[in-house]
């Protein structure tokens, strides 16, 4: 059984016991999240899809961390100008472990 879902603009296909990092959500750790952004149900035999998402469908899971991902160098140049700018970035995720998917 698994589920495509939607969150934060990007798509993730999820299924029970996976652990999967998401763009930063409100939270605690061991906090409970609902995604009702279901795009696609399946239960092995069918498959139900959603124009755009499924109403009878729900994905449950619990936050494990809050955190920040490895750091990346943004770094501007232009030739002969004497131009360089120099930028570093840590995206915020949230690690979520799904708990169940609900589908009728």
């Amino acid at each position: 059984m698994y589920a495509i879902i939607n969150s934060g603009g990007k798509q993730y296909k999820v299924a029970e016991g996976d652990l999967l990092r998401i763009e930063k959500i409100d939270g605690e750790a061991g906090g409970q999240v609902k995604f009702d952004n279901v795009l696609l149900f399946s239960d092995g035999e069918t498959c139900k899809i959603g124009s755009p998402a499924l109403d009878n469908v729900e994905v449950e899971g619990h936050i494990v961390e809050q955190g920040k991902g490895k750091k990346i160098i943004v770094f501007k140049y232009k030739r002969r100008k004497r131009y360089r700018r120099t930028q570093g970035h840590r995206q915020e995720y949230t690690a979520v472990k799904i708990d169940s998917i609900k589908g009728s």
